[in-house]
């Protein structure tokens, strides 16, 4: 069997930044499953396992377009400090969730400066080539509740 829109995909993966670092790997986890086809993962890497069967290798590039996108600098903004009401300490790295008229919206604080503060709504990854190397671990066909749901059920929750 080979990688086909509506098949449940397992594969073994590294994943490295432009500078070689790696930023995410299932070693010494299971593999990460995912149905095929439904844009549960980046399209450049979706793209480039289609076709593959059990037991393949992969090692891919992915451009910033076909992973997590270009920088937004519209998605960069300062705030003041008053926005961080009950806060006790607003500090460089942290995560909030803005609410946003497009609705909520994941921030990290990336500078702080008297009474503003920055934060920034890009995915980390934003803007950054991505080369993922692995293997496929497994393919099946999906059931019809897994197709009816857009995801994959791993059968030890009710969904």
């Amino acid at each position: 069997m080979n990688i086909a829109a509506q098949h449940v995909v397992s594969i073994h993966y590294e994943v490295k930044d432009e500078d070689g670092v790696v930023v995410d790997t299932s070693e010494g986890r299971d593999p990460l499953v995912y149905l095929h086809g439904n844009q549960n993962i980046i399209p450049g890497l979706e793209k480039a396992l289609n076709g593959l069967a059990q037991g393949d290798g992969f090692d891919v590039q992915v451009t910033p377009e076909e992973a997590y996108g270009e920088l937004q600098d519209g998605l960069v903004q300062s705030v003041p400090m008053a926005s961080f009401e009950g806060v006790e300490k607003v500090e460089e790295g942290m995560v909030f969730t803005a609410q946003t008229q497009g609705g909520p919206l994941q921030v990290t604080v990336t500078a702080i400066e008297d009474d503003t503060v920055t934060v920034d709504g890009n995915h980390p990854l934003a803007g950054k080539s991505l080369s993922f190397k692995g293997e496929v671990a497994e393919i099946r066909e999906a059931t019809a509740e897994e197709l009816e749901h857009g995801h994959v059920h791993d059968g030890t929750a009710d969904e």
